[in-house]
């Protein structure tokens, strides 16, 4: 039988789908249809048809008659379904072959003689949080700081493992800054964790990424080199590390729908925030990676506050609000 591919799809979607509800409206072609006589542009999309079994000429009338695409369907999609569950179910066994050699290696001499430290490099840091993942038994606790979640095959391969942890009764902490709110797809990785379980909040500070898993091993990036990740044991730094991201949920604001009364705290405590920088005078690249924005994004909030205290520079504005004695506490009571 016939293997059916993207790029076999793409012609059938373009070419024949098309043909075959012209076939269907009027009934059929005759066999001498300019539209479809050898050469016409529509004859490889009639051989595609006839292969398929959509199409049939009558052995009396010679006319070319549509089928039913029921039957055809079977053919076609059954044999990638099939081919589809036998490629899940390899991966699922190879996760699960990996998995324990990850178990292994951490249950192992080399690894105890370490320590409560160990740096990881490039591909094993995704390496070891999937391992982490499929460790959890109590509690995961993420920082995402700066960008939302990535699009694509990553978001899905993640929202996956954190399904199963959930369903294995892990509860799941995830913390984002406000300006993860514009991203839309973290709003829909966010909708989709919430609905099974998951708590998603947002703050309005910077702070580091860090992965806790049940409270006894924490992943950090270096400071320098953000290709080399630091897995800690220790439980004094782990407790710490613990403390320093339940703080900071405390302070932030469930990630739910577009709550009107919430929206206009962000955007307060977005506007404090980026007069914060201002008054400290950082530069504008380092003002925006701290509100987790784009340069652009913050040179809009800084216009906005420009107008707003008829200040014609930056300096003049930074000294304008240093001045007027505002504060970003100040500025978001109420």
């Amino acid at each position: 039988m016939t293997s059916y591919g993207a790029e076999e799809r793409a012609h059938f979607e373009s070419e024949s789908i098309p043909l075959y509800e012209e076939l269907a409206t009027e009934g059929g072609f005759a066999s001498d249809d300019a539209r479809i006589a050898p050469g016409a542009p529509k004859r490889g999309a009639l051989d595609m048809l006839v292969e398929m079994g959509l199409v049939h000429q009558d052995p009396e009338t010679r006319r070319w008659i549509p089928e039913d695409p029921t039957v055809a369907q079977s053919r076609v999609v059954a044999p990638l379904s099939a081919e589809g569950a036998r490629l899940l179910q390899e991966s699922s066994q190879w996760t699960r072959n990996f998995t324990a050699l990850t178990q292994a290696w951490r249950k192992s001499s080399a690894t105890d003689d370490r320590g409560p430290f160990t740096y990881l490099r490039g591909q094993n840091i995704v390496a070891f949080i999937e391992g982490l993942g499929a460790e959890a038994q109590e509690e995961v606790l993420t920082a995402q700081p700066q960008t939302g979640r990535d699009t694509g095959g990553g978001l899905e391969r993640t929202l996956e493992r954190e399904q199963q942890m959930m369903a294995r009764g892990v509860s799941l902490l995830t913390l984002y800054q406000h300006s993860a709110r514009r991203s839309t797809a973290t709003r829909e990785y966010v909708a989709a964790i919430t609905e099974i379980g998951g708590e998603v909040r947002t703050l309005d500070e910077f702070f580091n990424r860090m992965i806790v898993v049940d409270r006894r091993i924490a992943l950090i990036p270096s400071t320098e080199d953000h290709t080399i990740a630091l897995a800690i044991k220790e439980p004094t730094v782990v407790a710490y590390l613990v403390d320093v991201f339940m703080r900071s949920w405390e302070r932030a604001r469930a990630f739910t729908a577009r709550d009107a009364t919430v929206m206009r705290h962000i955007a307060r405590e977005q506007r404090a925030m980026t007069m914060r920088m201002l008054i400290e005078g950082h530069s504008d690249p380092v003002s925006a990676k701290r509100l987790g924005v784009s340069p652009r994004t913050y040179a809009g909030y800084v216009a906005d506050l420009k107008e707003e205290f008829d200040a014609e520079t930056r300096f003049q504005l930074g000294y304008t609000i240093g001045q007027l004695g505002l504060t970003a506490e100040d500025d978001t009571d109420g």
